[in-house]
């Protein structure tokens, strides 16, 4: 009998189920941060919508238990993977005291949450991959099994910060994954005016380390890719990086106007590619998705967006007071 593509991959059919529950817990949460922002409740959202795929990929081949992540703004689906929860991805939007990520002091997608080793992230792009090298770095003085996934846009790749964390993951064989996610723009700069090299993955060669491009679309793709890489970091082999390939759905950012830039034309057509969409079908042809189902995963899911919503909207706001603690000697 043929194994299907998760089962050669060693996912069972409820992992495969929950890989597409966090995917569109991850949708539904920034559909619902677009529509706060317009109604002028959120002030700024940076959306993961056409990424999650590569996100939830990722995060389920690592060991979650043990493993650190640092992301990128655009991580959604990477921290609800990794622990966060709906509520606190609303109480950052809203900035209110609970938000675990900073207190309501960061901008939304600024994640950090010490619990669940989800590394702080700040505005400066690509600032992160230092760290997770810098993780990789302990892991190995030692001697424990921990990985660390470190993510980022393709635009990011340019950064001096890429450069100075590859190369010192590469000579040290740390075990540190990097996984670009190649939406195809850098705010309003497409990729072709960004690198000259076919893939960002070529340039894992001048690392010492394997680079490989991926479809981001596919998620059981990612997971494969990730988990190899694991593996190799695991046994001592050093880092790899991954360039997964995808498509951004939204404008960059709830201040942008991508119509300046890009044709809607190109949306329409890469949103026929949409994971949530691809996976679902998979999922169906295999018989784990059903309609009934499906109908039961929004019926959740709509709950938990509505009550995260509910909480984030009533919950307090800091203390004015409370602006200096954590930055002088309080």
């Amino acid at each position: 009998m043929t194994k299907n593509r998760h089962e050669a991959l060693g996912l069972s059919n409820d992992e495969v189920l929950e890989m597409f529950k966090t995917m569109l817990l991850a949708r539904k949460i920034d559909e619902r941060m677009w529509l706060l922002n317009r109604a002028g409740k959120i002030p700024f959202v940076i959306s993961c919508q056409g990424q999650e795929a590569a996100q939830v990929g990722a995060s389920f081949a690592l060991n979650r238990d043990v493993d650190y992540v640092a992301p990128y703004y655009r991580d959604m689906g990477v921290v609800l993977a990794f622990g966060m929860t709906a509520k606190d991805l609303m109480l950052s939007g809203f900035a209110k005291q609970e938000d675990p990520n900073s207190g309501g002091r960061q901008m939304p997608g600024h994640f950090g949450q010490k619990e669940n080793r989800i590394l702080t992230g700040s505005s400066p792009v690509t600032t992160q991959l230092p760290h997770a090298v810098g993780v990789g770095l302990a892991a190995k003085m030692e001697k424990k099994d921990i990985v660390s996934l470190v993510t980022l846009g393709e635009g990011s790749s340019n950064q001096g910060d890429f450069h100075e964390g590859l190369n010192f993951a590469g000579v040290h064989k740390l075990p540190v994954i990097t996984m670009v996610e190649n939406n195809k723009y850098a705010i309003s700069v497409p990729i072709e005016r960004q690198i000259a090299a076919k893939n960002v993955s070529d340039r894992a060669i001048g690392y010492g380390m394997p680079g490989i491009t991926i479809d981001g679309n596919d998620p059981l793709a990612v997971y494969e890719a990730v988990k190899e890489a694991r593996e190799r970091a695991s046994k001592g082999e050093g880092p790899t990086l991954i360039e997964a390939v995808s498509y951004r759905l939204t404008a960059h950012s709830s201040d942008d106007d991508d119509s300046q830039y890009r044709e809607s034309t190109e949306v329409e057509e890469a949103k026929k590619k949409d994971s949530i969409i691809t996976f679902a079908a998979y999922l169906k042809e295999v018989g784990i998705l059903t309609d009934e189902v499906e109908k039961e995963l929004n019926d959740e899911i709509g709950e938990i967006v509505n009550e995260a919503t509910d909480y984030a909207e009533n919950a307090p706001y800091a203390e004015p007071e409370s602006a200096l603690q954590f930055v002088y000697e309080e």
